[in-house]
């Protein structure tokens, strides 16, 4: 396991007084605020209290107009349009939600999620001839698209006109379909960049219900979709997003869809859904389905209204996510065994490996090689698989500067996807390598735990536990304050659980005040068993339900 380094950040003291004494807070409080951004009752105000009646106007996207003016010409027309997603959490769900609102809106519609191991990633042709096929003359494309030159100059000439609504790095050209809708067009006026896939297509029926006078609760409906959308594809959980992802939860733990409401029962949550239990719990269900069967499976769940089929469904991507896991961990190990450590780049295959679960697969090297890593899974001399990255570290100009050995490639900073021949893959396995040792920089290959606040275990209680609820949701650029505790003392023996028995249980001493719980997962050969052995521990704070009784709860991170 690599080892982690702590990195404790220091927000400027006279911000932190002065932010304090304005909102009349703890000085521990206003330290995570500053290093948050939040310095000013304004700023605060918007970070506690998001407001739906903050998010920008959908028309400032570029392309929007136009993309809200063909589905009505749609509607008039008596079109089928057919609603294409990638298969992944982000794509299922933003399927799911047009879907669902152009349907209640008395549109003609269809929807297609490709086949991860026939089709692949993005449009592909044979989504588009199951449109001519079903007489569709317009496709909206989700969470994919906006690198899809060929496929949509296919549609064009089979008479389909698109839309794409992407949020993935557009290329210098730009596919000819009727309207993009993507914030990081390089001439887009949208003043948020970070939206999930879900986002722009939440856009786009945003300005569809403005421009028809349509009722805004019609839209909020989906916003449990657009929250798991949000939480699962890792985008920064700022502004929007935050706001988004605030209500989306909000309506899960209220009403959430008969879908999502099988999900939550069938991944035995607390009935408090957090953010982390998207993460760890509602996301992989809903991609378990596309890993090991088939996406179109997470759609016809996320869109049902019949609570016994709902059921029946969910019960169905459970034993998905059961076999997802096993074969994992089969392949981690695998993987483990082909790692050269002496080079600053993972690059892995293999032909027996499923494709669905490489990506995990190269999060799961980072944990143990902290270094830029892909995995890739070979089938009939082509193989494809998924990247991901280090902290800093921008894996997507990285493989742009292999792409000539790629047959196809797109992503983000921190995850990518990628097709190269069997024939390229050792010259892409030095040119990456030459690429990444060129332009990572040192720091970035130590693996930093970047420490919010130095606490003393004495103030950690219920009072100071409900204002940091508050800073939820988290997510990128709005994490889970992490702590550090000098000297603290395990009390009473440890407790090794899990079917391997590497994650612990243990309490530590608080003087005066009860011990306090304390889980680690992965940490159980970090501690001796010694009662009053003092250490420093590295930590979020949770809490944990047992038996209808509710308590405080460290998640340790790292012990020294």
């Amino acid at each position: 396991m690599t080892k982690k380094e702590w990195n404790v950040l220091k927000p400027k003291e006279a911000l932190v007084s002065q932010l304090a004494s304005d909102l009349n807070i703890s000085n521990s409080i206003s330290h995570l605020l500053v290093l948050r951004g939040i310095t000013n009752y304004d700023s605060a105000k918007s970070f506690f209290r998001p407001s739906l009646a903050h998010t920008h106007n959908p028309f400032l996207m570029k392309g929007m107009e136009i993309a809200v003016n063909r589905i009505d010409l749609a509607k008039s027309n008596n079109e089928n349009i057919l609603v294409y997603g990638d298969y992944d959490v982000d794509g299922t769900t933003s399927v799911a939600m047009i879907y669902l609102f152009l349907l209640h809106e008395g549109l003609n519609v269809k929807y297609y999620i490709p086949d991860r191991y026939e089709e692949g990633y993005g449009v592909s042709k044979k989504g588009i001839d199951f449109a001519t096929a079903n007489n569709i003359s317009l496709i909206i494309s989700l969470d994919c698209g906006i690198r899809a030159i060929e496929q949509v100059q296919y549609a064009n000439k089979c008479n389909i006109d698109f839309i794409i609504c992407d949020h993935h790095n557009p290329a210098k050209i730009l596919p000819e379909a009727h309207a993009i809708l993507n914030p990081k067009q390089l001439d887009c006026n949208y003043p948020f960049k970070e939206l999930s896939g879900c986002g722009v297509g939440f856009k786009l029926i945003h300005a569809y219900a403005n421009y028809n006078k349509i009722e805004l609760e019609k839209i909020y409906q989906y916003l449990d979709l657009l929250a798991i959308s949000i939480i699962a594809d890792m985008v920064p959980i700022t502004g929007e997003n935050r706001v988004f992802a605030s209500f989306g939860l909000k309506k899960i733990n209220k009403n959430p869809s008969i879908g999502i409401q099988s999900l939550v029962n069938i991944s035995r949550r607390n009935t408090d859904i957090k953010s982390s239990d998207i993460l760890f719990g509602i996301a992989p269900l809903i991609n378990a389905a596309g890993r090991i069967s088939h996406a179109k499976y997470a759609v016809e769940l996320l869109i049902e209204e019949d609570h016994l089929k709902a059921k029946k469904y969910s019960e169905a991507i459970l034993k998905n996510n059961i076999e997802r896991k096993d074969l994992e961990k089969i392949i981690t190990n695998e993987a483990l065994e082909m790692v050269d450590e002496k080079m600053v780049s993972n690059v892995v295959f293999s032909n027996s490996w499923h494709k669905g679960v490489v990506g995990i697969v190269a999060s799961r090297l980072i944990d143990v090689y902290y270094k830029p890593t892909i995995v890739l899974s070979e089938n009939n001399g082509l193989l494809t698989g998924s990247a991901r990255s280090v902290k800093g570290f921008d894996i997507y100009q990285a493989i742009e500067k292999c792409s000539y050995l790629c047959e196809k490639f797109g992503g983000h900073k921190y995850a990518a996807g990628l097709s190269i021949k069997k024939e390229n893959i050792h010259l892409f396995i030095a040119k990456f390598e030459e690429v990444v040792s060129k332009s990572i920089k040192p720091n970035q290959l130590i693996h930093n735990i970047d420490i919010d606040l130095k606490m003393n275990l004495l103030d950690i209680d219920n009072k100071f536990y409900r204002i940091l609820k508050q800073f939820s949701p988290f997510g990128p650029e709005n994490k889970n304050p992490i702590f550090i505790s000098d000297n603290a003392s395990i009390d009473g023996k440890l407790r090794l659980i899990g079917n391997d028995k590497s994650h612990v249980k243990l309490k530590f001493s608080r003087g005066i005040l009860s011990p306090i719980d304390a889980i680690g997962f992965g940490l159980a050969t970090s501690l001796k068993s010694n009662n009053n052995e003092c250490v420093k521990i590295c930590y979020t704070l949770n809490e944990n339900t047992w038996n209808g009784k509710t308590s405080l709860q460290i998640n340790l991170m790292d012990i020294r």
